[in-house]
């Protein structure tokens, strides 16, 4: 079976899949669940310790999982040590923070000289302006702001867009997720019981949500899109998305799909925003705008540009972010371009270059090539996406398209496959529908290990 798709971009579907035998999977399940409790006696030790001073022992929800999460003391380059002194190959990185390894030299290099010349100032400073300029030119934009986090830069890409239009009504995709802003949460991840027909979604609103005037759209549906625009344009203000859904492992855009949304935005007077927090540089040199060329008029940024130190920005069109600047928006933060942040900034301009950047693509697909070919050879109900320096492993038969095919696939089965590779000294994200990051710190090694581990999964599978 094939798709259309934006250029760039990697999918490839099974053979001739033939359906996994569950029983033998939940046997396999409490196999590794048993194993798991112990080996990581001491990580089950500080996660008690640290239910005395964190609700449920971790400082971000996500970290958590049943039924204690791994904790860990040290990291470098690829690998991190957990407080058993167990080895893990790191193929989460941060879900993108890490792009330039763990301690790289350069952003080390350049946050030791952040510490001897001042770690905040609270006042415009040269070191700020720089890093600003290296962003615009970068990815392409007029001018940005700094932020701290995915989440402030996703709040006020919308917050500006409001204060610019004058409108309030915000359109997000069904099952994007774009940080902890009340309006953005809508619809992440839904129930199914409460989110209404797929092609036209009833907005589910989290408890204790102010949300606001918000529409929900499937993605990969232009149909659906105009008709919310057609009913809604004279109050809505703009329409965020990924450009690539990173949150439901990989989502591609159809071909096509994303011009006719630029073009539809155009049509109604609707602000675009792309959410690139998890896509960033982890797309390509200049972002997933860039690279599938299509550009909207604001943008979010985070995790990759900052080299592991705390760092946003959003930012686009002038025009737009003269409501900054003219008073209609306020942006604020104390901790906004700190010299330590925009160390990282500098750093991460240094490394990720087009050469740096390709040979980390050239390593991750490979990896999805020859875990396609072994995906054949065993038959399995499965397939493979990517997208720049991501990849992952998606257990359906079909293409996933929107949230409504991400739900239909094997959860069981991408359970066992995250937990027998970390069990066997891998780690990615816990929520198994994450994706792994190959690094420029990862090389053929790491590779060799990720492929040949997938293969003595689908042997357990097989029997």
């Amino acid at each position: 079976m094939t798709s259309t798709l934006e250029p760039q971009t990697f999918r490839k579907l099974s053979n001739n899949p033939r359906p996994i035998d569950h029983s033998r999977v939940d046997s396999l399940l409490a196999t590794e669940w048993e194993r798991f409790t112990k080996s990581t006696f001491a990580s089950r030790i500080e996660f008690d310790l640290a239910l005395g001073s964190m609700p449920l022992g971790v400082p971000s929800s996500f970290q958590h999982w049943d039924p204690y999460p791994l904790s860990i003391v040290s990291a470098q380059g690829a690998w991190m040590t957990d407080v058993d002194g167990r080895k893990l190959l790191d193929l989460s990185m941060g879900f993108g923070a890490m792009l330039a390894g763990h301690l790289n030299p350069e952003v080390v290099a350049e946050a030791k000289k952040a510490l001897e010349t001042g770690t905040l100032f609270v006042t415009p400073s040269p070191i700020s302006r720089d890093a600003a300029e290296r962003i615009c030119k970068r990815f392409d934009v007029d001018q940005i702001r700094f932020a701290n986090s995915g989440t402030e830069a996703t709040m006020y890409a919308v917050r500006l867009a409001k204060a610019y239009s004058g409108k309030d009504g915000v359109v997000k995709i069904e099952g994007g997720y774009h940080g902890s802003y009340d309006p953005l949460t809508v619809s992440a991840k839904p129930d199914l019981k409460l989110a209404g027909p797929a092609d036209a979604p009833t907005p589910v609103i989290p408890s204790g949500t102010n949300a606001g005037e918000i529409y929900v759209v499937p993605f990969n549906n232009l149909v659906s899109l105009e008709k919310i625009f057609m009913a809604h344009a004279k109050t809505i203000a703009c329409l965020i998305m990924e450009p690539v859904l990173e949150n439901l492992a990989i989502v591609l855009p159809d071909e096509g799909y994303l011009a006719a949304v630029r073009s539809l935005c155009d049509q109604y007077g609707v602000i675009l925003i792309f959410d690139e927090v998890k896509t960033g540089l982890t797309a390509g040199p200049k972002g997933a705008a860039a690279r599938i060329g299509v550009k909207p008029d604001l943008i979010c940024l985070a995790k990759s540009i900052g080299g592991g130190l705390p760092l946003a920005a959003f930012g686009g069109k002038k025009e737009i972010m003269a409501a900054v600047a003219d008073g209609r928006f306020h942006h604020f933060g104390t901790f906004n371009a700190n010299p330590l942040a925009m160390a990282g900034v500098r750093a991460m301009d240094k490394v990720c270059t087009d050469a740096s950047l390709g040979k980390a693509e050239a390593l991750n697909y490979q990896a999805l090539d020859r875990i396609t070919d072994i995906i054949n050879e065993y038959e399995l109900p499965a397939h493979t996406v990517g997208f720049g320096i991501k990849g992952c492993i998606t257990w359906s038969i079909d293409p996933v398209r929107n949230y409504r095919d991400y739900k239909a696939t094997d959860f069981k089965v991408a359970e066992l496959s995250w937990l027998w590779s970390l069990n066997r000294g891998i780690i990615t994200p816990p929520g198994l529908d994450e994706q792994w990051l190959i690094s420029l710190a990862h090389e053929q090694n790491e590779i060799d290990i990720l492929v040949e581990d997938f293969r003595q999964i689908a042997v357990a599978l097989r029997g």
